[in-house]
């Protein structure tokens, strides 16, 4: 991320030197830490600064990009490989200036600032991913702190760009619904350098206002570090230049308080020892959550001048520190570094050693580019197709939007495209986390109920046709149609219509299970009884003719061979699928923005389609030889309602299958079940109401002379 370039080094100059110091040991300690992660392969980096110019942005970042570079701290140069991934900036303005070019080229951007970008820079930049909280949620504990102290007469320090119109666009609003009052704005310009220069001077004296007349008790800063470097040098030249005001200038100043945003806490830890910030003791600083790595302490105390030897960019730093200059063999000075300086011993104001806020986004930012490279290479290397790493640039997005791990303080780290938690999911105003609603077919919605109500009106039905049958049992139109297996017809699609209600309610490991392997056995178990039925038949009209071979197959066992060979190789695909990837309960935060989808993950769908493929192979089977057995004896014309009964059963599970693909959550279920009551009915309705019309309504059809008269 950073190439060192040896410049004349004003305050500024100063001030970015520290917090690139410290940027360069989290970088370093991110990538060296863990030896689990790229074993013996070579993480090379570059850090480059803005200056807090984003238009450098621009030249800095296509210098990254294609300037072959010689200058690398600590590191050999040999040949340099494509960029994999940029860690920057802290900024809105450097962020999407760095964007706009990485994205053409679909290198991934991982920013570590806290700040807030138009929905339309969101979509402009696919390849833009946050380290950091957006800056928006801050803005409601911003009412909430002065409302909480009563502050309730404030002004505005912002710098002069759209990002901090925007601020005072939202902010305004916000501050109007809860009665507080704004006293005044300042816009600073982005242009000021502070090298020096009298433009500087003048644009300070134009606004000495703010602390010798203005009187809000509050004050919000918002910008880079360039609003904070005006605001001690406004306060500098009123000291300077109006004595006289002096004394009522620290009487106002006082009574202020300073509030900072948090994409200026890491600038505040900076400015402390360049500048005078005593007239801004007390003040208060949002700051993104943080945790101290283990180790990282222990790690800085090892950084010494003379282990970075290699390294302008410590040198310039160690002689701005400890006061101290580079040791030069050829001619000696007085006051030499001895290279045994230690970083502990700086006072906290000129260099932390604690883990910032921004320098824990940059730690995590840099382990997650790590961890992405380390899981594609992995992958590569258990595939037996090792790469190059800059041939898997094409595989990180992917990767990162799904990256979810467990840094060394323990935190579970994850990005994804709105930083949004799975449960939950943003209000309009992207202000406000709202818990997302479990999804699933309840028995107590409407559409459960009528399910509900539907599979017991079939199961009831099935059960009364079974009991009319059963006491029907010695009539000619029962016994003409094997008894035996109609018995077990009924009682599989009683089975059937029952299995349904496993599909409703919140599924657990025990009903996903169930629910499909119950169904596909189920189902098997009724169209084998009908393919049973219609074969039978076949071969008993084959068997009347004399001489006829058939005679041997006559009989039940036949019929009870095809039930059971039938029914155990559905037996046996379900007994694969549940020893090799089971279905199993899941939670799908992914589909719908509101919700989340409780349901049952199929494990594999080949095996899932297997069941549903084989069950469509016996209904078609079972079709076509009651097609073929249509024009038999009147005696045996059962075939022809099996084959109206099957032609149904086809047609509802071809339609099935694209209406399954095409719904989500618990009306994908109800799919599934609508189809399961209506092919179950239609084979009900279809075999069993001509008999159950005969035997109840027209008894006297009902008789063997009639059979055989017909």
């Amino acid at each position: 991320f950073l190439a060192y370039k040896e410049v004349g080094c004003s305050l500024l100059c100063q001030i970015l030197s520290r917090q690139n110091s410290l940027l360069k040991q989290v970088t370093l300690f991110a990538i060296s830490k863990d030896p689990h992660i790229l074993p013996n392969i070579t993480l090379g980096f570059h850090i480059y600064d803005s200056y807090s110019d984003a238009l450098m942005t621009y030249r800095t970042t296509l210098d990254l990009l294609f300037k072959f570079h010689k200058i690398v701290p600590n590191y050999i140069c040999g040949t340099q490989k494509k960029v994999m991934g940029i860690i920057g900036g802290m900024s809105p303005e450097t962020s999407t200036r760095m964007a706009e070019i990485l994205q053409l080229f679909k290198i991934p951007q991982i920013s570590y600032g806290s700040f807030q970008l138009a929905a339309t820079d969101e979509s402009r930049f696919p390849t833009f991913y946050r380290m950091a909280p957006d800056e928006a949620l801050q803005y409601e504990g911003l009412v909430q702190l002065l409302l909480y102290f009563g502050w309730n007469w404030v002004g505005f320090i912002i710098a002069d760009d759209k990002h901090g119109e925007h601020f005072i666009q939202i902010m305004e609003p916000k501050l109007s619904q809860n009665k507080i009052c704004s006293e005044f704005t300042e816009r600073v310009e982005r242009n000021l350098h502070f090298y020096g220069g009298l433009g500087v001077v003048d644009e300070c004296i134009k606004h000495v206002s703010l602390f010798t007349k203005k009187t809000a008790n509050a004050v919000i800063i918002h910008g880079e570090n360039i609003v904070f470097m005006w605001l001690v040098s406004t306060l500098l030249l009123v000291q300077i230049f109006i004595p006289r005001e002096l004394e009522t200038s620290q009487e106002l100043s006082t009574r202020k308080v300073w509030i900072a945003m948090a994409q200026n806490d890491f600038t505040l830890h900076t400015l402390q020892r360049g500048l005078n910030m005593q007239r801004f003791h007390g003040a208060i600083s949002f700051s993104i959550t943080k945790k101290e790595l283990p180790g990282f302490q222990q790690y800085l105390q090892t950084v010494t001048l003379s282990g970075e030897n290699q390294d302008g960019f410590i040198k310039d730093f160690w002689n701005q520190a400890f006061s101290c200059s580079i040791p030069n063999k050829a001619a000696p000075e007085d006051g030499e570094c001895t290279g045994e300086e230690k970083l502990e011993n700086l006072l906290a104001p000129f260099f932390e050693t604690s883990m910032l806020s921004h320098s824990y986004s940059i730690y995590n930012a840099v382990y997650a580019v790590a961890q992405v490279l380390h899981a594609v290479q992995t992958i590569k290397t258990h595939q037996n197709r090792r790469k190059d790493m800059d041939q898997i640039q094409s595989f990180l997005h992917s990767f990162l939007q799904r990256i979810s791990f467990n840094n060394n303080a323990g935190d579970e780290i994850k990005l994804n495209e709105d930083g949004t938690l799975e449960d939950q999911f943003p209000n309009q105003a992207h202000n406000e986390c709202i818990s997302k609603t479990l999804n699933f077919l309840s028995f107590e919605e409407p559409l459960g109920i009528t399910l509900v109500a539907l599979s017991l009106l079939f199961s009831f039905s099935t059960v009364l046709v079974l009991a009319i049958f059963i006491k029907q049992r010695d009539t000619p139109i029962v016994k003409a149609n094997n008894r035996n297996l109609t018995y077990l017809l009924l009682v599989s699609l009683f089975l059937c219509f029952f299995c349904s209600l496993l599909f409703i309610g919140k599924c657990n490991k025990v009903t996903c299970l169930l629910r499909q392997t119950t169904f596909g056995i189920i189902f098997s178990i009724a169209i084998s009884s009908i393919l049973a039925k219609t074969i039978t038949v076949v071969v008993a009209f084959l068997a009347s003719k004399p001489g006829s071979l058939f005679h041997k197959w006559v009989g039940q066992k036949l019929a009870y061979s095809i039930i059971w060979f039938c029914s155990f190789i559905q037996v046996v695909i379900c007994i694969v699928w549940l020893s090799t990837s089971p279905p199993f309960p899941d939670l799908d935060t992914e589909t719908l923005h509101e919700e989340i989808i409780v349901e049952c993950h199929e494990g594999s769908l080949t095996m899932f389609y297997s069941v549903l493929g084989y069950m469509g192979f016996l209904a078609l089977l079972s079709f076509v030889v009651a097609f073929l057995a249509r024009k038999l004896p009147d005696t045996f014309n059962e075939a022809k309602f099996i084959t109206f009964s099957m032609l149904v059963f086809c047609s509802v599970w071809l339609t099935f299958v694209p209406t399954y693909l095409s719904t989500k959550g618990k009306y994908m279920v109800a799919v599934e079940i609508f189809s399961i009551l209506s092919s179950g009915g239609g084979l009900l309705g279809c075999i069993f109401t001509p008999k159950i019309y005969i035997i109840i309504w027209r008894p006297e059809l009902n008789t063997r002379e009639h059979l055989v008269h017909k």
